[in-house]
């Protein structure tokens, strides 16, 4: 086991990030870096992620202002996923959701979380 970040990107040139609120370690959001997004993230503090339907570079809350803010990046043993420990400014969902995770399922269905 090596002790250098050498990330795993796929045959995309993606890893996977789980966003994580340092506050009480709920699960806000999963997406995607390339090695840009990752290189973004460590030189601001703030969370940017690959866009795969626009194409480019995305920096969450760009344009409604509900930025992550990068507190501790954890690296799994293969290097190829990340948990991005965030404190949020605002809600982490595109839909006005604190987090993307308010639902579960239940059989077929999905019912919100209280």
């Amino acid at each position: 086991m090596t002790n250098s970040f050498i990330p795993k990107f796929d045959a995309q040139g993606l890893l996977t990030g789980v966003v994580v609120d340092t506050t009480d370690n709920r699960v806000l959001m999963v997406a995607f870096m390339d090695a840009e997004a990752l290189a973004a993230t460590r030189a601001t503090g703030f969370a940017h992620f690959h866009s795969r339907s626009r194409g480019r570079l995305w920096k969450k809350g760009e344009t409604s202002g509900h930025v992550l803010e990068v507190e501790e990046i954890l690296v799994d043993c293969d290097q190829d996923a990340l948990v991005l420990r965030c404190r949020p400014h605002g809600p982490a969902c595109h839909t006005g959701a604190q987090t993307c995770f308010f639902r579960r399922l239940e059989g077929n269905d999905l019912a919100l979380l209280a």
